[in-house]
């Protein structure tokens, strides 16, 4: 499965004290919390893409969605609400799908990979 995600906290984060157990002050801007979604997501160890609007994750259907609730959970903490926008692409039986879709299309137009996508 690849799997294409956006998360986003939006409203006022929670209160930041010492012992409140909550996340970032009220000053956290919006990129502070979509880097912590792609710490998780790169320290999951599942192949991964990160473009300016999405990041795509491919592996199997539980693995793919505990990343996606972990890194949804992380950046909850910088709002009192998340945007998550998700789209999959379920193809059992195949890997690699991650460049590999992009190679079929480079191939197509009759131009090579991009050696950055690799």
């Amino acid at each position: 499965m690849l799997l294409a995600f956006s998360v986003a906290p939006s409203g006022r984060p929670p209160a930041a004290g010492p012992d409140s157990g909550h996340g970032p002050a009220d000053d956290a801007s919006v990129h502070d919390a979509v880097a912590e979604a792609v710490r998780i997501v790169r320290e999951s160890g599942l192949p991964n893409h990160t473009d300016s609007m999405f990041t795509t994750i491919e592996g199997d259907w539980d693995e793919v969605f505990a990343v996606v609730r972990q890194a949804t959970e992380a950046v909850g903490r910088y709002g009192s609400r998340v945007s998550l926008v998700i789209k999959a692409d379920i193809r059992p039986g195949y890997s690699g799908e991650l460049t590999g879709k992009l190679d079929r299309l480079e191939q197509a137009i009759g131009g090579s990979p991009d050696p950055d996508l690799g």
